[in-house]
């Protein structure tokens, strides 16, 4: 059945079957267009496949810094050095009172001994330890801040914690994770924008081939015009068509991230064994695959859609 043949059939039809008999004609002319050109239909999955690719690796890569960050310290802890003549009574009496701040989730209290051992563990430093005649180290108390605390409140409490005549040095690590937490936001802006200008070059990319489709197909396009064709049915087919390159597009962007996450497997577990298995570097799962399969589909769907409605509109018949 040809397209005016088709168009009559389908306003001689009751309504239900009208519709469905539309639809599957436009899916059946869209799958026999994208056949008849093979290497154009191709190249433009081919293109969209990496346009897409580039905000999903993007992606995995700002879910493993995000880790990273994990590793080194979610929160900003504190770590308060006694002075030498400080006991293990005074720096026990002292971690009670700060337990008892509301900014402080945790007060771990860390011996001389227990700070020698971590020393002697680091490579090149056992030999110069073992020629010391006693442990030079002090009491340490590491603190680590409740989730909800502002970072104002931390920092106040490291410079009181610095005005204590019993504290030698307060190590706050508050600006370490600030810029850490500026260097993330700024990747994850980065990751959107970048996403955005890739996620438009793909409806550009499906518009360009529709519109070149509608070109290709001028005179059959004006012959159904003419005899009664709506603009909807003689654009539905565009539309699947948009939709299928989406789609496909979207599945070789899948296959390419999930080959570069197989190329990166080893190193990745070469730098977490280094960490000791702190960093747990993870693989994309389920959800954004398909998040990005349903957004590809629907990116070419609506490139097909504007280069249709403008390039349809201009060639209707007065």
């Amino acid at each position: 059945m040809n397209s005016r043949e088709q168009a009559a059939s389908c306003r001689g039809a009751p309504a239900r079957r009208r519709w469905w008999r539309a639809h599957r004609w436009a899916l059946g002319q869209s799958l026999l267009r994208l056949r008849e050109r093979p290497l154009g239909t191709a190249l433009t999955v081919a293109v969209m496949g990496l346009a897409l690719a580039l905000p999903l690796s993007f992606y995995l890569v700002q879910v493993n810094l995000d880790r990273f960050g994990q590793a080194l310290g979610a929160q900003q802890a504190l770590n308060v050095f006694l002075k030498q003549d400080q006991t293990q009574a005074q720096a026990t009496a002292m971690a009670r009172t700060l337990r008892a701040d509301p900014a402080v989730a945790t007060v771990t209290l860390k011996s001389p001994a227990a700070g020698l051992s971590e020393l002697a563990a680091l490579q090149g430093f056992g030999p110069a330890l073992a020629a010391l005649s006693d442990n030079p180290l002090p009491w340490v108390l590491v603190l680590r801040p409740r989730a909800t605390a502002a970072p104002a409140a931390v920092s106040a409490l490291a410079t009181q914690l610095r005005g204590n005549s019993a504290v030698a040095l307060v190590q706050d690590q508050g600006p370490f994770r600030a810029r850490l937490d500026a260097l993330t936001d700024f990747g994850r802006r980065v990751m959107q924008v970048l996403g955005a200008l890739l996620a438009l070059a793909a409806v550009l990319v499906v518009g360009a081939s529709v519109r070149s489709d509608i070109q290709s197909r001028a005179d059959e396009i004006h012959v159904l015009q003419l005899v009664g064709a709506s603009a909807a049915f003689v654009r539905r087919p565009y539309l699947y068509a948009g939709l299928g390159l989406g789609l496909l597009s979207g599945v070789a962007a899948v296959i390419l991230v999930l080959m570069l996450e197989v190329a990166l497997a080893a190193p990745a577990a070469q730098l977490d064994a280094s960490w000791g298995g702190r960093l747990g570097f993870a693989a994309l799962s389920v959800t954004p695959l398909l998040v990005l399969l349903a957004c590809a589909a629907m990116l070419g769907w609506l490139g097909a859609r504007i280069a249709s409605a403008r390039h349809l509109a201009a060639g209707e018949p007065n």
